[in-house]
This record gives structure tokens, sequence and C-alpha cells, in this order.
């Protein structure tokens, strides 16, 4: 991993942070461990998004979304396994109450499903956050002071906003 200056400078102040305070504590070291997933540092706001009631009514879909980007390996696609192992992960113990949240986040523009065989949910893809996010905006679901929190968020973070993502060259 190679930082910039400004990266570096960072990661030393927050090293002897660390040992100052939590000398013999160890550290969630992140991007750098093997067996995590990356998300978007505006995940949170993303999450309190698709908890709307404009999203999905009564019916939250967030853990299933986290379950997703959890097994997300690259290129926007999830290979599904059983659906009844993803809705365990996802903290549901039926199987239908898992495929309606899959179903609103395929509504709301987060996820696109390909069945095979008898699952609706064979394969998925997930849709860049940014753009599901604008579009979201764009329907009238997200209240204007989440999205001004949400595009404050990605400006800080340096996340791309969903403009910059769609003007991106097609890889595949």
């Amino acid at each position: 991993m190679s930082l910039s200056l400004g990266g570096a400078v960072a990661a030393k102040r927050r090293e002897l942070v660390k040992k100052e305070f939590w000398p013999d504590d160890v550290p969630w070291e992140g991007a750098e461990e093997v067996g995590f997933f990356c998300a978007p540092r505006s995940l949170p706001l993303i999450l309190q998004a698709l908890s709307g009631k404009a999203v999905g009514g009564d019916k939250d879909p967030r853990k299933v979304y986290l379950e997703l980007l959890a097994r997300h390996m690259g290129q926007g696609v999830v290979e599904m396994t059983h659906d009844v192992d993803h809705a365990y992960a996802s903290g549901y113990t039926s199987v239908r109450a898992w495929r309606d949240r899959m179903k609103i986040l395929e509504d709301a523009g987060f996820i696109k499903g390909v069945s095979g065989g008898n699952r609706p949910y064979a394969k998925v893809f997930l849709r860049h956050p940014s753009v599901a996010m604008r579009a979201l905006h764009e329907a009238g679901k997200v209240p204007k002071d989440l999205w001004e929190a949400y595009r404050s968020r990605q400006i800080e973070a340096k996340e791309p906003a969903a403009e910059e993502v769609l003007k991106r060259p097609r890889k595949g």
C-alpha cells in the first residue's frame, strides 16, 4: 500500500495516538486485513436512506444490503449461494422476508438480479452506490437534509459523485 505524503503523516499521527492510548490492544487494520470487504465511507448515510419509508415502507432492507456488500468479491457481482443462508446472515428466518427485501433493493436501484432455476436471485449485480443514491434522490425518496449530509460526506471522503462514475469508461 503506497501512501502519499499527507497519508503518511496522518498514518504516523494515528500510530502515535494508538501507542499512547491503546498500546496493548490489537488494532483493526481495515484494508490491510484479509477476508474483509470494502465499503463506501458514506455507508451509514446510504443505510439511513434505505431505511426510509419512501424506499421500503415498513420493510427495512439495510441488513440484506450489508450482507450483499460483505459477499461482494469484485466487478459488482455477488455469486449467491443458498437463499436460506443469505436470509440467515441478514437476520431472517424466513426466505420470503429476505426475498421481499431483495425486491426492495432491486426496486430502489441498488441491485439487479438474475434468476437461476427456482432461485430468483442466483446472481446479483451491485450498482454503484453513488448512482443508486442519486436515482433515489431524483425520485424524491431521500429527504433534503439526508441528501445534503450524504453529498457532504462524499466530498469529504473523496468519493465520486454519480456524474463522475457515469463518465468512466466501461470495463468488460
